[in-house]
């Protein structure tokens, strides 16, 4: 596998935990990284945090999940050496039954940087813009 597809596997990776509602999985894949957030001084980091702003903002429903797909598109992979930086697109739909209809609720772009260490790549930094805002009542516990 080259090292782009490496790193867009992490990317696809991420979106995959965050829709099975598995958000400790998605802790211990961002554990390494800064997580930050446009328009936000915060910054998370290690897996326990991340795993519990998700948590935190994140409705799962009765599946466990927030019954979610996260569609990750235009990624860019910059790689020089043993570290790597991309950008990407991400649109999220969502269907709730009897709740909300099949609909693009969130959209923006992530920024995130990589490192390889001992042959493998991971995440040093995510940051998260938001750009399109759709009805996030059945997706987030709290606003944005």
């Amino acid at each position: 596998m080259s090292e782009r597809d490496e790193i867009c596997q992490l990317i696809y990776t991420y979106a995959e935990r965050i829709d099975a509602g598995d958000f400790a999985g998605v802790g211990k894949l961002l554990g390494t990284a800064k997580l930050t957030f446009e328009g936000y001084d915060t910054m998370v980091t290690g897996a326990e945090a991340i795993e519990s702003l998700y948590a935190a903002t994140t409705r799962r429903l009765d599946d466990g999940t927030p019954k979610t797909k996260h569609v990750m598109t235009n990624v860019i992979v910059e790689v020089e050496g043993a570290t790597a930086r991309s950008r990407s697109y991400y649109t999220v739909l969502q269907a709730v039954p009897g709740e909300l209809a099949l609909q693009p609720v969130i959209a923006g772009r992530y920024h995130d940087a990589f490192e390889r260490v001992d042959g493998r790549w991971r995440f040093t930094a995510m940051h998260v813009f938001v750009d399109l805002v759709g009805d996030l009542s059945a997706h987030l516990s709290r606003p944005i």
